[in-house]
């Protein structure tokens, strides 16, 4: 098998494809939740700590023409707590994707065991029905 066959099957093994399509839609939801703690969630935590917004909150070590400097150096340390509430709110949503998840799957895994199980087949029947029988002889 040449190099382009063995990465032929690499690619199309199922864990590849799936990988594939969690990384992709896990993009689009990290852009849903960047959204929806820098639209929804921030405004109203920033108007109850008196219009704090976090992302433009830095801590100044070096201003601008001091010390040689060309601009201000700064630790931007609002955006690491969105990131931080960001990544909480992420973990939320994953968790309670994955309980109901399970929840699911535990609900027809309990269907699968409440289901008769299917009659055999007709020739197992008859082979069982000779088998008696013969035993009978």
């Amino acid at each position: 098998m040449g190099l382009l066959g063995e990465f032929r099957d690499f690619a199309m093994r199922g864990n590849v494809v799936d990988m594939a399509v969690g990384v992709i839609i896990g993009g689009t939801f990290g852009k849903i939740v960047s959204t929806l703690v820098d639209k929804v969630m921030m405004p109203p935590i920033g108007y109850a700590t008196g219009g704090v917004d976090f992302k433009d909150k830095v801590l100044t070590l070096v201003k601008a023409g001091e010390m040689g400097a060309t601009k201000d150096v700064v630790i931007g340390y609002g955006e690491f707590i969105n990131t931080v509430i960001q990544f909480v709110i992420v973990a939320f949503c994953l968790f309670m994707v994955i309980k109901a998840m399970n929840a699911a799957k535990n609900r027809f895994e309990k269907q699968k065991e409440a289901a008769p199980p299917p009659a055999p087949p007709a020739s197992e029947v008859y082979l069982k029905e000779i088998r008696d029988l013969l035993a009978k002889r």
